[in-house]
């Protein structure tokens, strides 16, 4: 009896596919843009890579012997998880970063709701979204191939500084590290060839996005500025990777039409309008939320039925919804989204950029209040367009030099200067802050113009017991004392539980110092 065969009525249809042979295809897809990875940022990239992978194994494996299930490791989705993850992140994050993305996307995201095809979310992406938001310092901290801290190509092209297209389509860049477009599309041209993807999601994804950009950005229809937006910033490993996970995607080829012109318009809508330029992640994520929506209303029509009806309870033909209506619905609303985004955008920009100019200037009077008049000065305008926005030393952490003006008095004689630096090593993202110099090297005072640290703790530098420290003190670097007492002119006491935004602030005053010193003293 145990040999018995249950047969259902035809017709019938064998595979070879299985989740185990999908998840490998997925896993041989990702490898060349891991090797890349791995030689273009070295060693660290492999322990990254394997730490994520393993943790991401383990998390499902003791959660299936805590919880008496069956052991899914074998299916090999863990796998996945873990080095589309790693993938995701920057080479510099300490190990700790994926660990824990890792375990929130197995436990959290997959094993709490059910495991493998239950997750209503990538589980990958959904780490890391939980990582970017948790550890925003750690997560948006990038190196060049040279180990030294450096803006991504996408931040210097938002920024309208010129990117070197062959270095980002090799992946010799700062970014991720999975970030080389030619590893990812011999990886995506696999996953086509050997049809464990469609080509409607990505098609769908890269035409609106492409779209939105040269429409709403200021660029225009530029074509090397929209290829500099195609390979910059994940829009491709989202397109083939991410978008089209089989358990988070619409079932249907009209389905996945629409989800994927969602994804392209929400990050579109993310990359213009956006304060960042990380928008791939956030815009897949929201329309994962969407695809029950766009399932329970693009449905295929059934084998040998007349399109828009089927038959009743009663016998009698019933009319349902057509596949056109819903698409058209779900296109508009997102349309006016968008477009009301938009318009709200360009009828504050002026005067969100008027506000910030006034806090500017009212940061530089506050560091500098004996200077009659402001104004910019020739040599430093120079030294700073020679940085190109690039970090400026290599001793100060990931800190850039905004902008730097002279004060004089009523004589017109230079009394000191103003130096308006940015540092992107605090913990919740950048610090910035005006430094006021006199002309014998003391510090005047300084003062935050973007400070959105933990309240309580990082945010406790813009008090006076923190910040008055540096003021009336003329040193040529000041140090960090994380333990307190400090009894030296050089020693800056840390703000309790607060060290990495103290020394990012610290770290920022010295850049701000040796910028002087080079330029001015």
């Amino acid at each position: 009896m145990n040999g018995l065969y249950h047969i259902s009525s035809g017709p019938h249809t064998r595979g070879r596919l299985n989740t185990s042979r999908i998840m490998l295809d997925v896993a041989i897809s990702m490898t060349p843009a891991a090797i890349v990875g791995i030689w273009t940022f070295g060693i660290r990239a492999f322990w990254i890579i394997l730490a994520a992978v393993v943790s991401a194994v383990l998390t499902e494996y003791i959660f299936c012997l805590v919880t008496r299930r069956p052991n899914s490791t074998r299916d090999g989705s863990a796998v996945v998880t873990g080095l589309m993850l790693a993938l995701l992140l920057s080479p510099t994050v300490p190990l700790y970063i994926p660990i824990m993305g890792s375990i929130f996307a197995i436990l959290v995201v997959k094993c709490f709701f059910g495991g493998l095809g239950k997750n209503f979310m990538n589980p990958a992406l959904a780490g890391r979204c939980f990582l970017l938001i948790s550890f925003g310092s750690a997560m948006t901290n990038y190196k060049h191939v040279d180990a030294v801290s450096s803006a991504t190509p996408l931040e210097d092209l938002m920024a309208g500084r010129t990117v070197n297209l062959t270095d980002m389509f090799l992946g010799r860049t700062s970014g991720v590290i999975g970030c080389s477009i030619l590893a990812l599309l011999i990886g995506a041209l696999y996953l086509l060839v050997i049809e464990a993807i469609q080509w409607e999601i990505p098609a769908a994804t890269l035409a609106v996005f492409v779209l939105f950009i040269a429409i709403f950005d200021k660029h225009g229809f530029d074509p090397m500025y929209l290829l500099a937006h195609m390979i910059g910033g994940g829009i491709v490993m989202g397109a083939f990777f991410m978008a089209t996970d089989p358990v988070t995607s619409p079932a249907t080829k009209q389905g996945q039409i629409i989800y994927g012109a969602l994804i392209g318009l929400l990050a579109g809508i993310f990359r213009v309008f956006g304060s960042s330029a990380d928008s791939v992640s956030y815009a897949i994520i929201i329309a994962n939320l969407v695809t029950p929506l766009i399932d329970q209303y693009v449905v295929p029509k059934p084998y040998g039925f007349r399109t828009g009806a089927q038959m009743g309870e009663d016998g009698a033909p019933r009319i349902t919804p057509g596949l056109f209506r819903p698409a058209l619905n779900l296109t508009i609303i997102t349309l006016v989204a968008g477009l009301g985004l938009a318009v709200v955008y360009n009828m504050t920009k002026d005067t969100i950029d008027e506000q910030k100019r006034q806090a500017k200037l009212m940061s530089y009077k506050a560091v500098l209040p004996e200077a009659e008049v402001l104004e910019a000065d020739e040599k430093l305008d120079a030294a700073i367009e020679n940085l190109g926005g690039a970090v400026f030393g290599s001793d100060y952490g990931k800190v850039r030099i905004r902008e730097a003006v002279a004060g004089k008095d009523a004589d017109g004689n230079v009394i000191g200067h103003v130096v308006s630096v940015t540092s992107s090593d605090g913990f919740d993202g950048d610090i910035t802050l005006s430094l006021g110099v006199g002309t014998d090297g003391s510090i005047t005072a300084i003062e935050f113009t973007e400070l959105n640290e933990t309240a309580g703790m990082g945010m406790r530098c813009a008090e006076p017991a923190f910040k008055d420290q540096f003021a009336g003190v003329a040193v040529e670097e000041f140090v960090l004392n994380k333990a307190g007492g400090s009894t030296q002119d050089n020693e800056i006491d840390s703000v309790s539980g607060a060290s990495i935004s103290s020394g990012a602030v610290v770290n920022a005053v010295n850049a701000g110092l040796a910028f002087l010193r080079e330029n001015v003293m």
